[in-house]
């Protein structure tokens, strides 16, 4: 690969100090991080989180090649102005791409050939001269679909790290630009891209027998002590700049015991994007609605595109997974067969996937009035709680977890599915698969107003105590999976 050497003679002193620096420290490095194993392997860990197995990375400000190696990469390439760290990390990784520049080198990230998934900037964010066009230039090496992950130390520990430098308990750094949550927005903001997730780890850097290992698990993500942790994290995507998109879209309308709603889903269902496909998935019911998709299929042959499938397990993400299996279009749309939800609200949420405002729609009923008897009192109440606790679990606002509408990209669904492994068979309902599946997969959440309406056919198969315990599950699987990492 080309590479773009840093002239040393040309470098503000801010950056002579962090070049000198990396040349005295590159065959020290790795040292250091045995030193302090603990905090590196939790750094890692929760970067491995945030960047799955087999992604193509480029990683700007690589060092030695360490975390690079570590993030297991499909394709992996490291930037480091630094000759002695390029030189150690061509050593200690052969399997990976290394580039001597300067990552405030435009023309240098612009020569690197092909986009990635993720574009890491870890411990270097705050060592580069003018952070907003340093964030401009990353666009070079972004598609619509790249993450870009920036790790950094918070300011409020900033005194204790110097401290640690000088008592030679960390690796000796020159001092570097600190910036807070808020400042780190507005960068992002101006340099045109958009957080997706913003998170802080680790209270305690050392192991200390397991108990800095359990207190950083499950004490430091905790509300308000997380504000007090060392390590901040960002994922960001680019602003969507491509307007709305001409996409085909499935609608898959999973049904038991619905025998009255379907023709009525068919008949109240819009018009919209380039071609629409209905796919009912019955789930063995005892009023003939399996027999009643198969008349409905056929008497509006021709005039709508529309599949009959039987479910072969139980549960509504069983039905789920078999409709998005079948499914042929660019959007994955979820309606309720009880048509709570009304067929005719789907425009809003193509619209919402087709110009790029988000990648996972959800619906939430809890911003216009109801209908009397759509969602009781003692419901209501508790969607509202689980709301505040799902929007800090998940990281991005989130209101209404049981609205059944969720509508996805095929490609974003396609990951979740591809990593399910991780989360593993945990979902009847099928509602909490894809939205952890989600923020798994750091894709922008964002929520679709509804109106709720009561029923006109059948009885709700939801039950406010069953589904209330449901939700407590929920809760600490997510905080287990997503948080106490």
């Amino acid at each position: 690969m080309q590479s773009f050497p840093a002239t040393k003679g040309g470098l503000v002193p801010h950056k002579t100090a962090v070049f000198d620096n990396a040349e005295k420290m590159a065959a020290e490095r790795a040292n250091w991080i045995n030193k302090n194993r603990s905090y590196y392997e939790s750094d890692y860990r929760y970067l491995r989180f945030l960047i799955p197995e087999g992604s193509r990375v480029i990683d700007l400000g690589c060092g030695d090649g360490a975390l690079l190696a570590q993030l297991k990469p499909s394709r992996g390439v490291g930037v480091d102005f630094s000759p002695a760290m390029i030189a150690r990390a061509r050593s200690l990784n052969p399997g990976l791409d290394f580039i001597e520049a300067d990552i405030e080198n435009e023309a240098a990230l612009a020569a690197i050939e092909g986009a990635f998934d993720f574009v890491v900037i870890s411990d270097t964010i705050g060592m580069v001269e003018d952070i907003e066009q340093t964030l401009r230039n990353v666009h070079h090496l972004c598609t619509p679909e790249t993450r870009v992950v920036i790790a950094y130390f918070s300011p409020l520990w900033e005194p204790l790290i110097n401290l640690g430098t000088r008592l030679g308990l960390r690796m000796p750094q020159p001092p570097l630009s600190t910036i807070s949550e808020t400042d780190f927005l507005n960068i992002l903001d101006l340099s045109d891209f958009e957080p997706i997730r913003m998170e802080t780890r680790q209270l305690v850097p050392y192991d200390l027998l397991g108990v800095g290992r359990f207190i950083n698990r499950f004490i430091a993500p905790l509300p308000l002590i997380r504000k007090l942790c060392m390590r901040s994290y960002v994922v960001a995507r680019p602003f969507w700049r491509g307007g709305e998109r001409a996409l085909s879209t499935t609608i898959l309308i999973p049904c038991r015991n619905e025998r009255g709603n379907i023709e009525r889903a068919i008949q109240e269902m819009p018009r919209f994007g380039s071609h629409q496909e209905i796919i009912f998935v019955e789930g063995n019911s005892k009023d003939d609605t399996f027999a009643e998709c198969l008349r409905v299929q056929e008497a509006y042959k021709g005039v709508w595109d529309i599949k009959v499938l039987k479910q072969d397990g139980k549960g509504k993400g069983d039905a789920v997974r078999k409709g998005f299996a079948a499914a042929s279009c660019d959007i994955l749309m979820i309606l309720d067969a009880d048509l709570t939800v009304p067929a005719a609200e789907l425009p809003k949420f193509h619209r919402a996937i087709a110009n790029g405002k988000g990648e996972f729609i959800n619906g939430t009923r809890l911003v216009y009035p109801m209908e009397d008897e759509a969602m009781r009192f003692l419901n209501h109440l508790a969607n509202r709680a689980f709301a505040l606790i799902f929007s800090y679990l998940l990281n991005q606002r989130f209101t209404d977890t049981l609205c059944g509408t969720k509508v996805l990209l095929r490609s974003a669904y396609d990951k979740i599915a591809a990593d399910r492994a991780y989360f593993g068979d945990f979902d009847p309902f099928g509602d909490f698969d894809l939205i952890f599946g989600a923020a798994k997969q750091n894709l922008r959440l964002i929520e679709v107003p509804v109106p709720y309406k009561a029923r006109t056919y059948g009885e709700t198969q939801i039950s406010r105590f069953r589904d209330g315990v449901l939700l407590l599950k929920m809760v600490l699987f997510a905080f287990r999976k997503l948080k106490a990492i």
